[in-house]
């Protein structure tokens, strides 16, 4: 974070100081939540969750070098404390940003956030220093977190947004407030707790109304191949600019294919130029991800040839998503177990089929949650999707989801032994072990709270430990 005296931080968040002897001793550290990355010169913050308080932990980061510690109450050693402390965070994170003036890019969608946001600060971190957010901290608490981190130096600041409902982006927009905004796609992704599709978009357009008008710099990127948000242009006093592989769309991509292996090449259009993409990431849906950090890159002066090189250097940044491990026996473990909605694993499966030509393939799949009525429709047209395209076998993990997902293959002709339902993460190990073979490919996805990742550690262990190779 910027150097900020305490002093500062209790005016900018309404605090009193306590057990401060001195309110000018500057916080020139990083803002962190967790006591364990207490370092000289932070400042720490004090939740308290479900089961830990982070205030019993006042004197261990003061210990480790912390400056002060911000609370709901006092603990003993130099602090700020304050009523509410979620909203003293946003308010500091506020203040940092507009001290900085960087140029702040915000995204949102239903899929692929995290995997863009990615894709955006490789790219635009060939130009500028750039900071982003860590893995998915997208929600009040890690929006902040990451805005915070920026120094001096930072020219864009690249941050994620969620929403589990309507008004979450407006609150995040208004603690750090965007000049480009770039939504993404509005699916199925917690359509229980939105209550339909039109109020997702409802809730993902808020980021375009935040917006700067066109004369004051602010740029909407919208999906011209999603009708949604494509709508939300309307929404918007911004500048729009369109990505996708519509005729209409500004940034483009033409003559789409995949590598033998699953990765996408493409001849990326701009409006300055065209060039050819070759990326490095698995599953034809990169190539929306790709056109939308493109979008934002050419709004920020880069050139065509330079967003293409960017993009087929750029690897995975966060763990879980498409991850891919080849095993020296052969085998081909893709980890894409951070969490899934019915239009990322639909994704991840058409991933699998084109990874998978001319080999066994296997979805080891698991529970889409936050899906209210429409679940077991989805669980079910899911199971039927990898009958479709030939995956060699099924294994639903888990309850009474996991069998929907049986049955929809079962409903669309997989017989015998081509899709099984498994109890728990531990029998989808032990049976893949004992049935993987040389050159089979394994796909595990699920929601995050079903911890299918666990399986694909253990099958990658597995591979480290030579079993298949043995048999």
């Amino acid at each position: 974070m910027i150097a900020l005296s305490l002093a500062e931080i209790a005016a900018v968040v309404g605090g009193q100081t306590h057990d401060i002897p001195d309110p000018s001793v500057q916080v020139t550290g990083p803002v962190v939540r967790d006591s364990r990355e207490a370092v000289p010169g932070s400042l720490f913050v004090a939740f308290v969750g479900e089961r830990v308080d982070g205030h019993d932990f006042a004197a261990q980061v003061v210990a480790a070098g912390s400056v002060a510690v911000l609370a709901s109450r006092p603990v003993g050693v130099p602090a700020i404390v304050v009523e509410d402390v979620q909203s003293a965070l946003g308010a500091l994170a506020r203040h940092v940003v507009r001290r900085l003036g960087t140029t702040l890019v915000a995204l949102t969608g239903s899929a692929g956030k995290t995997s863009t946001k990615d894709l955006i600060a490789q790219v635009l971190r060939r130009k500028a220093p750039t900071v982003f957010t860590p893995g998915s901290l997208n929600n009040e608490i890690g929006l902040p977190l990451t805005a915070l981190s920026a120094t001096e130096e930072t020219r864009f600041l690249v941050l994620e947004m969620g929403a589990r409902g309507i008004g979450h982006i407006r609150y995040l927009a208004e603690l750090t407030p965007p000049r480009i905004g770039l939504v993404l796609n509005v699916g199925t992704a917690h359509i229980g707790e939105f209550g339909g599709r039109e109020q997702i978009a409802q809730a993902k357009g808020e980021l375009v109304e935040a917006l700067p008008p066109a004369e004051d710099g602010g740029a909407a990127i919208l999906n011209a191949d999603d009708p949604l948000v494509r709508a939300m242009a309307s929404r918007t006093q911004a500048k729009v600019i369109l990505f996708g592989e519509s005729a209409e769309a500004d940034v483009r991509a033409e003559n789409v294919r995949l590598t033998d292996s699953g990765q996408p090449l493409f001849r990326l259009h701009t409006p300055s130029g065209a060039s050819d993409v070759t990326m490095r990431l698995y599953g034809e849906h990169h190539v929306s991800n790709a056109l939308a950090a493109a979008a934002v890159a050419h709004e920020l002066g880069m050139s065509a040839e330079e967003i293409a090189t960017a993009l087929s250097e750029a690897g995975s940044l966060s763990r879980w998503r498409m991850e891919v491990t080849e095993r020296p026996d052969g085998v081909t473990i893709v980890n894409d177990a951070y969490n899934a909605n019915p239009e990322s694993m639909r994704a991840a499966l058409r991933a699998l089929a084109a990874m998978g030509q001319g080999r066994r393939t296997w979805a080891v799949l698991g529970k889409m949650a936050e899906l209210g009525d429409e679940a077991l429709a989805e669980h079910d047209a899911v199971g039927r999707l990898a009958v479709r395209l030939n995956v060699s076998k099924l294994v639903a993990v888990g309850g009474v989801e996991a069998s929907w997902l049986q049955l929809g293959a079962y409903n669309e002709g997989s017989w015998g032994e081509e899709s099984v339902h498994v109890s728990d993460a531990q029998a989808a190990v032990d049976l893949l072990r004992s049935e993987l073979r040389r050159g089979d490919v394994v796909l595990v996805k699920a929601s995050r709270s079903v911890g299918l990742e666990s399986v694909a550690q253990a099958l990658v262990e597995s591979g480290a430990e030579g079993e298949v190779a043995a048999r």
